[in-house]
């Protein structure tokens, strides 16, 4: 991975970081462990979407399903272009466009309204489909959470995208294995996320690091059966980036305490002058 990318990931989590300090509230660890998904999306271009053209309708949509995870998507596409910066310091406060889940808001690059987790890949589903109706050749991206993909409503659009042949759809399985206050293995124990989605038609890719941005790059930008759906696992730690967060379930829905914000400042090089500035904006 380039030296500027790995400072660019970690600018992207102080962003995160800050944006819900503004806030005072948020769920960290989940937006942190799909920052290199996002990075990679946008940062490395591979969501074909020009913020000087976000309706364009040749764009490539992405649908947020695991909506908890907003921060990730509003630093992104902060950094690319999309909305100000500034406009980060005014996270979940009245009048804000920037709501706990995405919600489009006028907020250019934002598809749909997410958080109500299980809808988002039906959703993606409908625009696959009618990007097929009207012949344009834009892909549809689905960002899911490995919880998430307890809910019915999943399953149901995943036999819809076999069945329709949407071979413009990928689903990113953001495989972090904690939901809420507990693991994924104690809540509903799922033997392999691989041969269920093989098992409905779709074709199944993996990251196996999903911090390791040249592998994300890489298998996010392979090609795929042109009428067969795709998945893309990524394994993540929940919390990356953060000693204290990662890969621990308390963090779903935290902000830290004074002797944890010492440890976020520490090893996201937070200035005291940078928290400062959030809290003129509470």
């Amino acid at each position: 991975m380039k030296t500027e990318d790995l400072k660019n990931l970690k600018e992207m989590r102080k962003k995160m970081f800050l944006t819900a300090y503004s806030g005072g509230s948020a769920h960290l660890a989940s937006a942190f462990s799909a920052a290199e998904i996002f990075y990679a999306l946008y940062q490395k271009k591979i969501l074909r979407i020009d913020p000087k053209e976000p309706q364009n309708d040749e764009r490539d949509r992405l649908i947020l399903s695991k909506g908890h995870a907003s921060l990730a998507l509003y630093v992104s596409l902060a950094m690319a272009g999309f909305l100000p910066e500034e406009e980060l310091y005014t996270f979940i406060q009245p009048g804000t466009r920037l709501s706990g889940e995405p919600c489009p808001n006028g907020i250019p690059g934002i598809e749909a309204a997410t958080g109500s987790l299980g809808h988002g890949l039906s959703m993606g589903v409908g625009m696959a489909i009618a990007a097929k109706l009207d012949q344009k050749e834009f892909r549809t991206y689905v960002i899911l959470g490995d919880g998430e993909c307890q809910e019915g409503t999943i399953w149901e659009a995943v036999m819809a995208a076999h069945r329709y042949q949407l071979g413009n759809l990928t689903a990113i399985l953001d495989c972090n294995r904690i939901q809420k206050m507990g693991f994924i293995e104690e809540t509903m124990r799922i033997s392999s996320w691989r041969s269920k989605w093989e098992s409905f038609g779709w074709q199944v890719d993996e990251i196996t690091d999903g911090h390791d941005l040249d592998e994300v790059c890489e298998v996010l930008q392979r090609a795929n059966d042109s009428n067969v759906p795709r998945l893309v696992i990524a394994n993540t730690v929940k919390g990356k980036g953060v000693s204290i967060m990662e890969n621990n379930p308390n963090w779903h829905f935290k902000m830290p305490n004074r002797r944890e914000l010492k440890v976020f400042m520490k090893e996201l090089e937070i200035s005291e002058k940078e928290l400062e500035k959030c809290r003129e904006h509470i």
